[in-house]
């Protein structure tokens, strides 16, 4: 296959690439109720170090990959492969990521339609005034419900394929360009109206004080799973990026502020959240409730909460529009490296990730007692292995590529550092990031 043609059109747009496809449920819906799960604070420290001793090393590897090969991940990596004398089997890494992107986006894309639902609901103030046995009430009915879950699924599902199916200038980096500035608007409102709630000071407190007695194994594995999760590495996804990657750019200085934007949005968010928790003297260990039920009963109870509530489920929408179509570019990619149209192709992948959402759809009513692997139902299994499991572990295989198997000179070169900063990128990736990853994943396992 030849070099890939596209390119984006300036730095900043992949920049704003890069972040768009980090930022999403994993900062906005995961981050807040995965921190009230694993001690607040403490979980905060180690993900902002494996951000940056695992997240930013593999990022900048899987990126460079990308880059160097400027093809689709799977002949990128057959490539650049067979070019190093390395076997060409490293090309199923490919499919491994396409795999997993496949099975994160598939629950995504589900979660992503309750956040249309939630938006419609707020909007016509459905909250305002309501019990918090009614909200809850409402929620699990909607969760019973397939009929509206499918269709909120499909909605975001096809309003996600229809971007993709434009191209990365005419669909992608538009759509960045537009959404990105105004996702980061409404993010700081609301964290500004946070400083005026009681509980703005309990949730810094929360959130910056860590009590580390509260580590065990399990937080660290979650703390590592969503550092990979939230920054979108691992999967190939960014290695799509890498391609259409502008050949004279710091790759280095894009992915520093790509990490800075995304772990941003994370403390914004949970600054904003936990505010309004507080303030009404609610859990933050809620779980993955605490985005569509503890939220809805917080703001109901605030001043203007039903406008500020419509502004949160709102950016949590534009949030997961922008990861989504991110998410489906590798896959998207792949069989287009197979020969297909680009229009084919996303139609081919958003048809194999709506099939594959109906197991989310059916594991909160008809399914909801099968339980096939480890005690999990269906919307456990694709929301916990993929993100915690898998993407470490090609994350892992992404770094041995590029920092052992690619040759020094095309690595380097596709960095686009000094010898200094490569020498520095590769003693991190092979010394700390790669052993590091291991010893969690293995100690995940056990």
């Amino acid at each position: 296959m030849n070099e890939t043609l596209e390119r984006w059109s300036t730095r900043r747009a992949f920049i704003l690439a890069v972040t768009g496809a980090a930022v999403g449920l994993g900062n906005i819906w995961r981050f807040p109720y995965i921190t009230g799960e694993n001690g607040g604070a403490v979980f905060l420290v180690l993900y902002v170090a494996f951000v940056l001793l695992l997240g930013l090393p593999v990022m900048m590897a899987e990126i460079m990959v990308g880059r160097a090969g400027r093809r689709s991940p799977v002949a990128s990596l057959g490539h650049l492969a067979a070019t190093a004398g390395a076997s060409r089997h490293w090309r199923l890494l490919g499919l491994f990521g396409a795999f997993t992107v496949f099975c994160i986006l598939s629950f995504y894309s589900v979660v992503s339609g309750w956040s249309i639902e939630f938006l419609v609901a707020s909007i016509n103030g459905e909250f305002r005034g309501a019990a918090p046995a009614e909200v809850g009430a409402g929620f699990e009915a909607f969760l019973a419900d397939p009929g509206r879950m499918i269709f909120n699924h499909t909605l975001f599902l096809l309003m996600t394929i229809l971007v993709v199916a434009a191209g990365v200038a005419k669909g992608l980096e538009r759509l960045n360009n537009v959404l990105m500035p105004l996702l980061y608007l409404l993010l700081l409102m609301l964290a500004g109206y946070a400083t005026t709630t009681s509980g703005f000071g309990t949730a810094l407190e929360w959130l910056f004080r860590p009590d580390f007695s509260a580590v065990t194994p399990l937080v660290v594995m979650h703390a590592m799973g969503h550092a990979f999760f939230t920054l979108a590495v691992g999967a190939c996804a960014l290695m799509a990026y890498g391609a259409y990657m502008p050949d004279h750019q710091s790759l280095p200085r894009a992915v520093g502020a790509a990490a800075v934007l995304d772990v941003t949005v994370a403390l914004l968010a949970g600054i904003a959240i936990f505010s309004v928790v507080f303030s009404q003297g609610m859990d933050p260990g809620e779980g993955p409730g605490l985005m569509f039920v503890t939220l809805p009963i917080a703001f109901a109870q605030l001043p203007w909460g039903a406008l500020w509530l419509s502004f949160f489920f709102l950016l949590l929408l534009l949030a997961t529009w922008t990861s989504s179509i991110n998410l489906a570019e590798p896959m998207v990619a792949t069989l287009q490296g197979l020969g297909l149209q680009r229009g084919v192709s996303a139609a081919l992948v958003g048809l194999a990730v709506w099939l594959l959402g109906l197991l989310t759809v059916f594991s909160f009513s008809s399914l909801a007692e099968w339980r096939p692997l480890f005690g999990m139902n269906g919307f456990e299994l694709v929301s916990t292995i993929p993100p915690e499991i898998f993407l470490p572990l090609g994350g892992m295989l992404i770094a041995i590529f590029a920092a052992w198997v690619l040759p020094e000179s095309t690595a380097r070169r596709a960095l686009g550092v000094s010898d200094s900063g490569f020498a520095l990128w590769r003693m991190v990736t092979r010394w700390i990031a790669i052993p590091l990853t291991l010893v969690v994943l293995v100690a995940g396992l056990v």
